[in-house]
């Protein structure tokens, strides 16, 4: 699980650093209005690919994972999920095609459109989902740095002048799906998948959908912060927030890495009934985030005015505090995650899901209005603390009596205590950094290094189980070296 959880992470990690390496050299290449082309025609495919999707992929992972030990049932479940799969992709290129007719302002827009929508297609091929439910994470991740690399050596030979924006988007296609054609020829090695339309359309097709309205809703509470600041406020209110958003999703992703990988294998417990094995993998990811997700948000709070001024400018130092209020929503939001989806999903519990997303979006909807007129982005952000907060807590309650043996335990509640503590020294550590170190970099490096030190130090002479545990494999590790 570490190596998967690693691997997920390396690709996280990429994922995210390709933007932050492609856009600063873009934005001053390119025109104004090819920047605004290209994120029009990018928003505008997203739409499609999540209608092809159809929340497919988290379905199949969580039936799939039942099936995996027996070669016949697999293939014929991944066929008729792939069978779907397509058919919604068919149906996603015809609404496209036609909403690109009917609509005659996208006349500007259209040959980027159709270079993104390249996009719909190849993240179908790419059948991620088998290689999530086989836990093989090392194909995909290889592939995609691989594809990644390559992408920005495209970029910076290929993009040279202003209208090269089409060559950028095709770049940022070849980048994000390029590899997904070799995932889809690789993934014979587990099972073999065809077309087929003798589908059992009635097993399937009730719980796909009821994930896919839970994704649709997710989107619209996700989305609705930026539109509902832009109406209100203006695009500086905006470019402000993003600064802040784009970093919180940068801790988000990399922390919910070793979640992903956790997924098939609670499923797969879940549904070969095997609930004691269940609840001590689930305890053991409560109580590994709980060490990783607490110091690390109250890390990026104390740290927040540095990060922005290393990873954006001075510019954008209005973000600092609206970055320090959204940070807590990392902890709620992982949380909520664990619940959703290593819990109420393979107990096939996803409309209480989609009940409790539904209710958050409006909540969130409401709560920006109310927050940004007086607030203004610190407004959007504790408007998506506060929903994030309140969809764990509805999440929580709707398996209460599933999670309720896990998360009452002696040893996670000893757990939660033990991390507390740490991030009290970590706070500490960071003050005194604060106040005694005047360089930039070097105050970052060293409340970092310190901190880690601080707060391994504290869990380890509290008896922690997962900091002793760790300790002793790094003791191994330098056993064998010397």
């Amino acid at each position: 699980m570490e190596v998967n959880a690693f691997l997920n992470g390396m690709k996280s990690i990429l994922n995210l650093l390709f933007p932050l390496i492609t856009f600063p050299y873009v934005s001053r290449i390119l025109s104004v209005s090819g920047i605004g082309i290209y994120n029009f025609a990018g928003t505008y495919i997203n739409y499609f690919v999540l209608m092809a999707g159809l929340g497919i992929a988290t379905y199949a992972v969580r039936e799939g994972a039942k099936y995996r030990d027996d070669r016949e049932k697999i293939e014929e479940f991944s066929t008729q999920v792939f069978s779907i799969n397509m058919i919604a992709t068919v149906i996603a290129y015809i609404l496209l095609f036609a909403s690109l007719l009917i609509f005659k302002n996208l006349s500007n827009y259209v040959s980027c459109i159709l270079i993104f929508s390249l996009q719909i297609l190849f993240t179908t091929l790419g059948t991620e989902w088998i290689y999530t439910i086989y836990e093989d994470y090392s194909y995909i991740t290889i592939r995609s740095i691989v594809f990644k690399i390559l992408s920005i050596i495209l970029l910076f030979l290929l993009v040279k002048k202003p209208a090269d924006y089409l060559v950028y988007a095709a770049i940022t296609v070849f980048a994000g799906v390029g590899s997904n054609i070799l995932n889809f020829i690789h993934a014979k090695t587990f099972i073999h998948i065809r077309l087929t339309l003798n589908t059992n359309w009635r097993y399937h097709l009730k719980p796909i959908l009821v994930i896919f309205a839970s994704v649709v809703a997710v989107t619209i509470y996700v989305s609705s912060d930026t539109t509902i600041l832009g109406l209100l406020k203006n695009d500086y209110a905006v470019g402000i927030y993003s600064t802040s958003v784009k970093i919180y999703q940068m801790a988000q992703g990399l922390l919910s890495a070793i979640l992903t990988v956790t997924i098939p294998r609670l499923a797969f417990l879940w549904g070969q009934k095997r609930l004691k094995e269940y609840n001590g993998v689930l305890a053991k990811v409560v109580n590994t985030l709980g060490i990783l997700v607490l110091p690390a948000s109250v890390g990026l709070i104390m740290l927040s005015r540095e990060v922005v001024l290393i990873i954006a400018s001075k510019k954008y130092l209005p973000s600092v505090n609206s970055l320090r209020i959204i940070t807590w929503a990392i902890i709620f939001s992982i949380f909520s995650w664990i619940i959703s989806d290593c819990v109420l999903i393979p107990a096939k519990r996803e409309n209480l899901v989609l009940r409790n997303t539904l209710i958050t979006a409006v909540e969130n909807i409401i709560l920006n209005f109310i927050l940004i007129p007086s607030m203004s982005y610190d407004g959007t952000s504790l408007s998506t603390v506060i929903a994030e907060f309140s969809v764990m807590i509805m999440n929580g309650y709707s398996c209460r009596d599933i999670i309720k043996p896990v998360i009452f335990k002696e040893d996670t509640l000893k757990n939660l205590f033990e991390s507390i503590i740490g991030c009290v020294g970590i706070v500490v550590v960071c003050l005194l950094c604060n106040w005694g170190i005047d360089s930039l970099i070097l105050k970052t490096i060293f409340s970092i290094v310190l901190s880690v030190i601080m707060y391994g130090a504290i869990l380890v002479l509290l008896g922690n189980k997962i900091a002793l545990s760790l300790l002793d494999r790094a003791k191994m590790i330098v056993k064998r070296r010397l």
